[in-house]
């Protein structure tokens, strides 16, 4: 098994609110086929697009071989990414049962954090949540960004949807085999992975950042994705001394001046 996981200090809970009231996101509980799902959002400016965040696979396990009761990370990276996005419209996506509870629901079982995170039934659950979140501003485009695993969900998003514009990820597990292998731990055979969709996101207008010194999801895997994907507008940008847990919210400001493009 994979371990992406953080200490537990205090309340994530209430850490990760008083975060994001600071950055005048508000919270919402949306209920999908599946799951009941956490979102946060501040949209301003319903004329522009709105850049959509997705969190990483959170506290899923506290060792090796033993999961985690509860997912809510410990270190929201990908809200803390939404957070420190001043724009005037953006959307954090929680994964399946991270910020539910507690008590978790009876449906939060520890496969959805484990084994099935990147299952068809999550994604089409996250990209259930995206299009409720969206629907009071009809014809919006959105902007993908995705910390970790939540890569993996963004860009297998970007491949269901036609209003997506362009994709960011941070650290993105974009390959989940060769991730597993990495680390020589059990394969998921239910996994949807982010590289076998890559042809079809040749022509999106995409950014990979990925850390110099991230062990956890190596810079070979965006490299993975990029030769996939085989198109012009797919970019790789490394980031001098990052490893996967650092703290890209400090350097997102100035990563995002960066604009996807087709060259």
């Amino acid at each position: 098994m994979f371990l992406l996981a953080g200490c537990v200090t205090g309340d994530s809970r209430e850490r990760a609110a008083l975060l994001a009231k600071k950055s005048g996101l508000n919270s919402q509980n949306l209920q999908t086929s599946r799951f009941e799902l956490r979102i946060w959002q501040r949209i301003t400016a319903p004329a522009q697009p709105v850049r959509v965040y997705i969190e990483g696979d959170g506290y899923a396990w506290v060792s090796r071989t033993r999961p985690s009761d509860d997912p809510t990370p410990r270190q929201p990276t990908g809200l803390m990414l939404a957070a420190a996005d001043a724009s005037a419209n953006v959307l954090y996506l929680a994964r399946p049962c991270q910020f539910i509870g507690p008590p978790l629901p009876a449906n939060c079982g520890t496969t959805w954090w484990t084994d099935n995170r990147f299952s068809p039934t999550v994604v089409q659950a996250m990209d259930e949540a995206l299009s409720q979140s969206l629907q009071p501003w009809t014809g919006i485009q959105i902007e993908l960004v995705g910390y970790s695993g939540g890569g993996a969900i963004a860009a297998l998003i970007a491949a269901r949807r036609d209003d997506v514009r362009s994709l960011r990820t941070v650290a993105g597990n974009l390959d989940v085999a060769y991730v597993n292998a990495v680390h020589n731990v059990s394969a998921m055979p239910d996994a949807l992975s982010a590289i076998d969709v890559a042809p079809r996101l040749a022509n999106l207008p995409q950014i990979h950042f990925t850390g110099s010194a991230d062990s956890t999801v190596p810079p070979e895997t965006a490299r993975r994705f990029q030769q996939a994907a085989s198109g012009r507008c797919v970019r790789i940008e490394q980031v001098q001394g990052m490893a996967h847990g650092s703290d890209w919210a400090a350097v997102w400001p100035s990563l995002l001046q960066q604009q996807p493009d087709c060259r």
